[in-house]
């Protein structure tokens, strides 16, 4: 299930203005340069903001997310048309062969059952062509992330077009292992009103992570930094043999 960021009509409206500084997908957008992907799919696209990115590059995408409210303000972009976006998992995909699939942001770690992940990885794999690969990012929990996230460090005030000014801020309400769980709080002056959203992350290990990839067949071939976040992020890049 999709948090209510994501699928509440007036929190997705917003998700990207909230949310404007993408630099964290140049990175993706290089490895798709450095692989020589044609056919990319985007497993948790949300409001496309990466599968408009490659499709402006003439590159052939399926965004595919759980979230109909994403895809809703996804399909109502400029260049909309030239990607075909799904709803629904990785669990349920048609027949495809494409040379990568991608992860970006959160999307690996908000998959926080162990049998939900196992599926996204046997999807994953059914879809790429032999010697196609899955890139994706998971924080690396040694560095405790969740430990910075409060109403302090992220209260903001935004003006969105459309929507007015909005209040945002996120608490941590609960550790469990490896399950972090927060809540982010969304307050509109127009209205005066609240809306919340729960999220929950998994935070594996890298050692877990590289054994379920070839428990599902793959063959980890690196395992990267995220030049925009050193030292935070752990980036998989997994092929399909």
């Amino acid at each position: 299930m999709a948090d209510e960021g994501f699928t509440h009509p007036r929190l997705a409206a917003i998700y990207d203005a909230l949310d404007p500084d993408r630099g964290d997908l140049v990175a993706y957008l290089r490895m798709v340069e450095e692989f020589g992907a044609r056919r990319v799919l985007d497993v948790g696209c949300g409001t496309g903001v990466f599968a408009l990115l490659l499709a402006g590059r003439g590159v052939e995408v399926v965004g595919v997310d759980p979230a109909l409210a994403s895809l809703d303000v996804a399909r109502g972009k400029p260049g909309s048309e030239r990607v075909r976006w799904i709803h629904g998992d990785a669990s349920g995909l048609p027949p495809l062969c494409v040379d990568l699939v991608t992860m970006t942001a959160n999307v690996a770690q908000q998959i926080v059952g162990a049998d939900a992940w196992r599926t996204t990885l046997r999807g994953a794999y059914a879809a790429l062509r032999r010697g196609g690969r899955l890139v994706f990012e998971t924080r690396d929990p040694a560095r405790r992330a969740w430990e910075e996230w409060n109403r302090e460090s992220s209260y903001a005030v935004t003006d969105v077009p459309g929507a007015g000014v909005v209040e945002s801020w996120v608490d941590v309400t609960g550790v469990d292992g490896q399950l972090v769980t927060f809540r982010w709080t969304y307050v509109f002056a127009s209205d005066g009103r609240t809306l919340t959203s729960d999220s929950t992350l998994r935070f594996r290990e890298r050692a877990e992570i590289e054994a379920e990839l070839g428990a599902r067949g793959f063959v980890v071939e690196d395992v990267r930094g995220a030049p925009d976040r050193p030292g935070r992020e752990l980036v998989f890049v997994a092929r399909r043999p």
